[in-house]
């Protein structure tokens, strides 16, 4: 596999939310997408689910972190796995922005509570 080289710039941003992609089929990778989340404190949590299993690794900043009906935190160096079909959220928590690495196969999709799916465009 090459080397992909990171972006200058997160490759979008949503409402106090940036995505850096890292490995992405666009970028050459076949089974695993692979990005970067910064998540600016004060951003609200976007509930939803996961059409496949979605995995964090928390870099730094602290998170709140829910999943179905259990809320937990999760510090730098912990890692959240996010199982397929489960209610899922995360928000800051404190003044640091909170930053993690995600990892989804390619093909994942996020489910809205209205049932809207789609493919991730940072995941693309």
């Amino acid at each position: 596999m090459p080397v992909i080289t990171r972006p200058a710039l997160p490759t979008h941003e949503l409402s106090g939310t940036r995505f850096t992609s890292l490995a992405t089929p666009t970028s050459g990778a076949t089974s695993t997408s692979v990005w970067e989340v910064e998540i600016s404190p004060g951003t609200p949590a976007r509930p939803h689910r996961l059409t496949a299993e979605e995995v964090f690794v928390i870099l730094s900043g602290t998170a709140r972190v829910c999943i179905a009906d259990t809320e937990t935190t999760a510090m730098p160096g912990d890692c959240i796995v996010v199982p397929v079909d489960t209610d899922f959220s995360i928000s800051v928590i404190g003044t640091e922005s909170l930053r993690a690495i995600c990892c989804l196969p390619v093909g994942g999709q996020a489910v809205l509570p209205d049932g809207q799916a789609f493919i991730p465009p940072w995941a693309m």
